[in-house]
């Protein structure tokens, strides 16, 4: 029997889809890959960790055209090595910009 309740306000969904970040007032843009998602928060691996509390400009790329990529403003929360060599980042989702609010050079 497993008595485990999903006690987050959110379910996560998990995906596997290309994304990109900046850190915000930086100008590299690093490639990530998005493990789960959901209203709130976000999980990225990279090749690097970041600190809690860095401020990331997000770019989430579906595997389809048909859907348009997803751009938000977020938080790491907290950053730990990944099975695969990589680094997770767990972050929270501050804000989803809307079309309008996306420049040409986010993220």
């Amino acid at each position: 029997m497993n008595d485990y309740a999903e006690k987050r306000d959110f379910l996560r969904m998990n995906i596997e889809c290309p994304a990109r970040f900046r850190i915000v007032g930086g100008k590299n843009v690093s490639a990530a890959v998005v493990k789960n998602l959901s209203s709130t928060g976000i999980l990225l691996e990279s090749e690097q960790s970041l600190e809690p509390g860095t401020q990331l400009a997000v770019e989430i790329m579906p595997g389809k055209t048909i859907t348009p990529p997803l751009s938000a403003e977020a938080c790491v929360i907290r950053s730990y090595p990944s099975d695969e060599g990589n680094f997770n980042i767990a972050c929270n989702i501050e804000r989803i910009l809307k079309d309008h609010e996306v420049h040409a050079d986010f993220p």
